[in-house]
């Protein structure tokens, strides 16, 4: 057994980390700012202590597991290297952690943590595995044969694995604070394809993943014909019976699936699946019945009733233009009737720049727009503009606050889509907190 110790133990992936360790049995416990996170609840479930930081939790008995966001020069990382004790950054770790297995890197600009999510879900009633999900969420199981994680493309933190097989849902410029443009991006990817073991599953419907070259077999999934799996026959049900929809395989048809959420990427998300299930051998009638229970993931299309003024709140990660249009387009397919609002934190000023005028158009494909101060993060605390500058981009957008959260009452029998990857929560909980 070891002792490890994370520095910032309570963000999305390292707290995944923290309890698939716990899990096999290792001592866990980490520091990270008071600020309460969503993702706390599961670590304190687990008994899992978290400390304030302190130069004082580093002791010799200890393996470090540093966080992205912390600088070497953060005073635990600091005392850890004075005393000699080992200290990784996070996907160094995840790199050294995957050998142990047959591993499934789960990449992509969006979509993601959904893939994970769906894939663990489904796989795992094959094969029992351990699995990483950007939500917070974490699983080890001692003798697994496979692990299931979320690699992410920032600063090309994926190149620090070399999956057996990786399962890519799209690629596009994101990250303007590290990458250059979108042939950066996809000179990452590229790397990326290059270090799988196996074979690739990744969605060809996405013009830059076709261009992809890669030593191992590409498995191509999408709407469009030339797809190895294909969707066809969509569906979007009503009473919220999610979407269903026929699979076709190089052209021949391969089964009718049903899932839960709504939206093409949705769809997509479950392809991706379907078609590294298919290569694995799973039955084709368990990955049916898997993917028809599947919930979803933590902070993606996360729904409460509020009864009080007949609306539905919908928490979601989205911090891209793409995704916001995504998760506006399955709320208008889920709740056709219903009036959306958006209300949208934008995360870092670097991402809010570059993508200025394409947030004003996703944003405007929704009913009513209520935008909130920009939030910097951890890397990126200022910038030179305001949430001002995006809404003058969009017409009747409001500003909210915590003084004026009562504005959203006058939209009865309505969808209040709250959405950002910053503390966007505050103002969910002001609203229901004001109900």
């Amino acid at each position: 057994m070891t002792k490890y110790h994370f520095v910032g133990i309570k963000g999305t992936g390292m707290s995944a980390l923290a309890q698939i360790l716990h899990d096999l049995h290792h001592e866990v416990q980490g520091s990270d700012y008071d600020k309460r996170f969503f993702t706390q609840k599961a670590l304190e479930d687990k008994q899992i202590k978290i400390l304030p930081f302190t130069e004082k939790n580093i002791t010799p008995d200890e393996v470090v597991i540093a966080g992205n966001a912390f600088p070497d020069q953060h005073e635990e990382i600091v005392k850890a290297k004075e005393i000699g004790i080992p200290v990784y950054r996070y996907y160094d770790f995840l790199g050294d952690l995957a050998k142990k297995y047959v591993s499934i890197a789960v990449t992509g600009t969006h979509g993601k943590t959904s893939t994970t999510g769906l894939l663990s879900f489904v796989f795992d009633a094959f094969a029992p595995s351990t699995y990483l999900i950007g939500d917070g969420t974490g699983s080890g199981r001692e003798k697994s044969k496979y692990f299931i994680w979320e690699s992410c493309e920032y600063k090309r933190h994926f190149l620090h694995s070399d999956p057996d097989y990786c399962l890519i849902t799209n690629i596009e410029f994101d990250h303007s604070d590290y990458y250059k443009d979108l042939d950066d991006v996809v000179s990452a990817f590229q790397e990326l394809a290059l270090k799988v073991n196996k074979a690739i599953f990744a969605c060809g419907d996405n013009e830059q993943l076709q261009m992809i070259k890669s030593n191992v077999p590409i498995i191509y999934y999408g709407f469009n014909e030339e797809n190895d799996f294909q969707a066809r026959n969509v569906h979007f049900l009503p009473d919220d019976s999610g979407t269903e929809f026929d699979v076709y395989l190089r052209n021949d048809l391969y089964g009718h699936f049903k899932i839960t959420g709504y939206g093409n990427h949705n769809v997509l998300n479950a392809l991706g699946v379907i078609s590294f299930c298919n290569y694995m051998n799973v039955p084709i009638q368990l990955v049916q019945e898997r993917l028809a229970l599947f919930r979803g993931v933590k902070r993606r299309f996360s729904e409460t009733s509020l009864e009080r003024y007949d609306q539905v709140m919908i928490d979601d990660y989205a911090h891209h233009p793409t995704e916001i249009r995504a998760t506006i387009d399955a709320a208008r397919k889920k709740y056709p009737e219903r009036k959306l609002v958006a209300i949208f934190q934008p995360h870092t000023y670097s991402r809010t720049m570059t993508f200025m005028d394409e947030f004003a158009e996703a944003l405007s494909t929704a009913d009513e727009v209520y935008l909130c101060a920009i939030f910097g993060s951890a890397r990126e605390k200022s910038g030179k503009l305001s949430i001002h500058d995006l809404q003058d981009r969009i017409q009747g957008a409001h500003i909210l606050h915590n003084s004026n959260i009562d504005d959203l009452k006058q939209f009865q029998h309505s969808v209040l889509l709250f959405m950002g990857a910053g503390d966007i929560q505050k103002y969910q909980n002001a609203y229901k907190e004001s109900l």
